[in-house]
């Protein structure tokens, strides 16, 4: 499985923090924010990526993190860089990198979605592992106070999955889709094939309630306990800040992508 990183967008939601330089190159506590995706997907086992940003920033993240890292010994990532020139959906990402990915599944993280649980290192294995076994693509449900912000998941009485729906006034549910994805090769020719929605863009959503119409998708709630912040407002960016530096204080290092195997 190969993975995604998408860093582009403009970054309004924190101006003038993002007048002069790219959201996910602002830092979080003592890393860029890009970091913290990067180490998610090497968590997962991941270790051909492609970093998706503006034409303005692309040499700025190839300065920072360059087209290799040496994850543990004899264990290293490989990176690529590609363009976006306007943001125009998020599932845009997978015809950018249709050449990138080739015919291997595809794992997509926001540049901007900070995660952290005791457990989600062997969660995201976990999403590369389903695929491999079964062929199931995997998002992920989580509990937030706004969900309507985001996707956000429809169950049935039985607790099944029904649909994903894009930032309803009304949310069905109070769990949202995170920015982190888990596709079949398939998701090219679905994200070719979408029409743009009213606000056009390709909507992710469209992308997932394709796999559920197909039976396809796997739904993953993440337990009680887990952090997720979309880190594109000033309050949440410094939340996150806050978030890991006070583990630092205790001992733990978050988003080290050294030796996660």
């Amino acid at each position: 499985m190969k993975g995604i990183i998408l860093a582009g967008g403009s970054g309004t939601r924190l101006y003038p923090l993002t007048k002069v330089i790219s959201k996910q190159l602002l830092p979080v506590y003592d890393k860029p924010m890009v970091m913290y995706p990067l180490a998610t997907l090497l968590q997962a086992g991941i270790r051909e990526i492609l970093i998706i940003t503006t034409p303005v920033d692309l040499n700025r993240f190839k300065g920072l993190i360059g087209e290799e890292i040496e994850v543990c010994e004899g264990d290293k990532a490989h990176i690529c860089y590609a363009s976006q020139e306007k943001a125009n959906g998020i599932a845009e990402a997978f015809i950018i990198g249709k050449e990138f990915v080739g015919k291997d599944s595809v794992a997509l993280i926001l540049g901007d979605n900070f995660f952290y649980g005791e457990s989600f290192k062997d969660t995201v294995k976990s999403a590369v592992d389903r695929f491999n076994q079964n062929g199931l693509s995997t998002i992920f449900g989580i509990k937030c106070k706004n969900p309507k912000a985001y996707g956000v998941i429809e169950f049935n009485s039985e607790g099944q999955v029904l649909s994903v729906e894009e930032k309803p006034e009304k949310p069905k549910s109070s769990y949202a889709v995170p920015g982190l994805y888990f596709y079949s090769n398939e998701v090219i020719k679905l994200a070719e094939n979408l029409k743009p929605s009213a606000r056009g863009e390709i909507e992710i959503t469209d992308i997932n309630n394709e796999y559920i119409k197909l039976g396809k998708l796997h739904v993953e709630l993440l337990p009680e306990g887990t952090v997720w912040m979309d880190m594109g407002t000033p309050e949440l960016l410094l939340a996150a800040a806050n978030f890991v530096a006070e583990k630092k204080n205790d001992g733990t290092e978050v988003g080290n992508f050294k030796c996660h195997r």
